[in-house]
């Protein structure tokens, strides 16, 4: 068993993006991003399905020429292969979480 917290070690950076695997088993990986109001993170694509968590604040997730404003307590999945990217509205918390099996 495995504890792991959010919010535990805040450290923004108004340079970069903040990234950590704050738990991990076996099967899944969960990462923890904070993005300082204004950063974005470009444009990407994973391997696999993800699950993406606004623990705290709000962003904009784009997708093709979609965009998703996400708050607080918002989850999207995204299956594999599909171009995306992050742009914080405000200073935020977000949960990134994927089976290691899809790797």
């Amino acid at each position: 068993m495995k504890t792991a917290s959010l919010l535990e070690n805040l450290e923004y950076n108004n340079q970069k993006i903040v990234t950590k695997v704050i738990l991990e088993t076996q099967n899944t990986k969960e990462i923890r991003i904070l993005l300082k109001k204004g950063q974005i993170l470009k444009e990407h694509q994973a391997p696999f399905t993800i699950i993406v968590e606004v623990f705290e604040g709000n962003i904009d997730f784009r997708v093709n020429q979609e965009i998703f404003d996400l708050k607080r307590g918002s989850l999207i999945t995204l299956e594999g292969k599909i171009p995306h990217s992050l742009e914080a509205k405000e200073d935020s918390i977000v949960r990134l979480s994927f089976s290691k099996g899809d790797l």
